[in-house]
């Protein structure tokens, strides 16, 4: 399970060090591969293949003739890249992926249970600033939530 929040610079060439207590959860077999793809908050996502097939089998069925479904499996499939963690535990995240999501020097890993968002570091604080507006209730849903 993917959790806390983890800040890490990009090299020059835009590769991104997972931290070592990840990399075991990530690398699952000697076969093992990554998918990076995007989101539409301008965030990327980053699943171990298996935790990934799923859910593109399921985009692979959206109707190519509604055009809103096609939006999101542009989104979702055509940003999507296969990769593997390399001997130092890196990853080369695209240029386009970058720009996508704003992408530069500092980036905020956020685990989510079954993957990690990557937000730029301002993406993030703009995220986290809406719980300082002031008490909110919970989305529809959560109505029977407790912590």
């Amino acid at each position: 399970m993917f959790q806390g929040v983890v800040g890490i610079n990009l090299d020059a060439k835009g590769r991104l060090a997972i931290p070592t207590k990840y990399r075991d959860e990530l690398n699952i077999g000697p076969d093992s591969k990554l998918v990076l793809t995007s989101h539409p908050h301008r965030c990327l996502l980053l699943y171990p293949s298996e935790a990934w097939s799923p859910i593109r089998a399921q985009i692979m069925t959206f109707s190519s003739f509604d055009p809103k479904l096609s939006l999101w499996k542009r989104l979702l499939v055509g940003f999507a890249e296969e990769m593997e963690l390399d001997g130092s535990g890196r990853i080369l995240i695209s240029a386009s992926q970058r720009q996508f999501a704003g992408l530069e020097k500092r980036i905020m890993l956020v685990g989510q249970g079954s993957h990690f968002e990557l937000w730029s570091e301002s993406s993030w604080e703009k995220q986290i600033s809406q719980f300082d507006e002031g008490p909110t209730n919970p989305p529809p849903g959560m109505e029977n939530f407790a912590l």
